[in-house]
């Protein structure tokens, strides 16, 4: 007989890929169906959506620079291309999460598919810096819509031992699309030029939706409707996101608009707000007739709190580097989309071979894997932005990045997989699901602070114009007065290209410390966590 237990296997495939990428886990009835062609088909089609959600999350940042050209895009606008999406797709899971209990998982990832599909058409054809915004918005959205079925619908499809396997792909395809993401954008703009290459990193996803949306009406089962009596928490989600609106705004306008009254005003009604959404929980959580979005009581386990604010900080640290070396490679160095996208492939590398690792050595290492990961993250942020710091900005190459790069990306490969398994592991089992659909969110939000926070911080460390400065002109025209315009304009130009490297370069370098001071919150707060997980979560 087979033992019905969930293998070690089957709990670290779930926990690094479910529990890592902001999906809602679900208490769902081992299918004992015998898998057939047609279950991986259905297999592939969530593949296939979730490597597009994956791609975009990556893609966009080496497109920010021809972006902010092509439609007079402002650097707040750069933010929100990226913090919006962040910010709707975590806010999305948990209530996806819930619909899909009660209505199926499969519809559920039906609608999210296809509006993921209509966004990337809209964000393609946007024409100016609210309709690429809004856009984004809705594409973030509605990842975060599609993407918590996938779980649920792979443990319907797979029994037993099939299922770690099918989640140990899963975890291959959400390396790979992380990791392709930058280089498929950088070759597309490469290809289609900076004036409409960049429309393609959405319209790319035309095709792969169309494709999804048909074969998941088709493959996809049906099932576990009705999972969950209870209605979802709609003011509860409104209370959060208008109180992380609240402080977003500010945090990415502000710096742009010199940190007027408003933002100030803002910020604290976004902290009255989160007051009000903790105590609406309690009283949801009280009366017992709807699940909080936020159940309250996971928070009086301290060790789940501090793994909460880890993963805010963790995922405020490691979304923000590429943000900034895209920005500080293109628009400072002038350097192309390509060129910025093969920055990322050490930092891609190290990720996977960090993350092949991971679940082994987790269960052999217990809580000190997180521990190394967080620790090599610190140093290799520190390590590039020392470099970035004192390296004249016109002298660096791919091969000064490198080594900072691969160690951060080795380090984050080993953090990501298991991170979500051990701050689960501070609840009670009974409480793993709703921990996890938290995590998730968390990681999301953290995501989207964390580009607001960095983006302020690198466009506030700019100079008010690149420029040259009258002193400048005045000794181009000594130097090269005698051998026409055309020398002087050279020279001139010259002037501008050192500018605008070394105030991008000085920005980025801001920026990175900021991102390696997160990275060490990071490393402090896994001490919060237990030591060891036990076989059940």
């Amino acid at each position: 007989m087979t033992d019905p237990t969930p293998t070690r296997a089957e709990h670290a495939a779930h926990g690094a890929h479910a529990h890592a990428h902001g999906e809602h886990a679900h208490a769902l009835p081992l299918s004992e169906a015998p898998v057939t062609r047609r279950t991986w088909l259905a297999f592939a089609v969530v593949l296939l959506g979730t490597s597009m959600a994956l791609l975009d999350t990556t893609i966009v940042n080496v497109a920010l620079p021809v972006i902010r050209t092509s439609i007079h895009a402002d650097e707040s606008t750069l933010s929100w291309i990226v913090s919006g999406y962040a910010l709707a797709y975590g806010l999305a899971l948990i209530p996806a999460g819930r619909i899909g209990d009660r209505l199926g998982h499969k519809w559920v990832f039906v609608v999210g598919i296809a509006l993921f599909t209509v966004a990337s058409f809209a964000a393609g054809m946007s024409q100016s810096s609210g309709e690429l915004i809004a856009a984004r918005v809705v594409q973030g959205l509605a990842g975060g819509i599609f993407f918590p079925p996938v779980t649920a619908l792979i443990q319907l499809m797979f029994p037993g031992r099939v299922r770690g396997r099918a989640f140990a792909i899963m975890g291959a395809v959400i390396g790979v699309s992380t990791a392709l993401g930058p280089i498929v954008g950088g070759l597309l703009i490469q290809w289609l030029g900076d004036e409409h290459g960049w429309r393609y990193i959405f319209f790319v996803n035309l095709p792969f939706g169309v494709i999804a949306f048909v074969a998941a009406l088709l493959l996809l089962p049906a099932g576990a409707e009705g999972g969950e009596a209870k209605g979802v928490d709609l003011v509860g989600f409104v209370l959060l996101a208008g109180a992380l609106t609240a402080i977003l705004v500010p945090l990415i306008q502000g710096q742009d608009e010199g940190w007027p009254l408003w933002t100030w005003l803002s910020l604290g009604g976004g902290v009255l707000l989160l007051v009000l959404f903790a105590l609406w929980e309690v009283g949801v959580a009280r009366r017992g007739r709807t699940t909080p979005l936020v159940p309250p009581h996971l928070f009086t386990h301290p060790a789940f709190t501090g793994g909460v604010i880890l993963a805010l900080v963790y995922f405020a640290a490691f979304t923000s580097i590429f943000f900034t070396i895209s920005l500080f490679w293109q628009s400072g160095l002038q350097h192309t989309a390509l060129e910025s996208g093969l920055v990322s492939i050490p930092f891609a590398i190290g990720s996977i071979v960090g993350a092949s690792q991971s679940n082994r050595l987790a269960a052999r290492l217990g809580r000190t894997v997180l521990i190394i990961g967080t620790a090599l993250v610190s140093i290799g942020l520190i390590t590039t932005w020392l470099i970035v710091w004192r390296v004249s900005p016109l002298d660096i190459t791919n091969w000064e990045l490198l080594p900072g790069l691969l160690v951060a990306g080795f380090g984050s490969g080993l953090f990501i997989a298991p991170n979500a398994q051990f701050i689960v592991a501070t609840v009670d089992r009974p409480e793993a699901g709703a921990a996890s659909g938290v995590i998730g969110t968390a990681q999301r939000i953290g995501a989207a602070i964390g580009i607001a926070v960095i983006g302020s911080i690198l466009f506030g460390s700019l100079p008010s114009s690149f420029g040259p400065t009258k002193a400048q002109i005045a000794e181009a025209g000594q130097k090269y007065g005698a051998q026409g315009k055309d020398a002087v304009k050279a020279a001139l130009k010259t002037v501008v290209d050192h500018n605008l490297a070394h105030g991008f370069g000085a920005g980025a370098a801001w920026a990175l410390f900021t991102s390696a001071v997160f990275a060490i919150a990071a490393f402090v707060l896994v001490f919060t966590l237990p030591k060891r997980i036990s076989r059940g979560y």
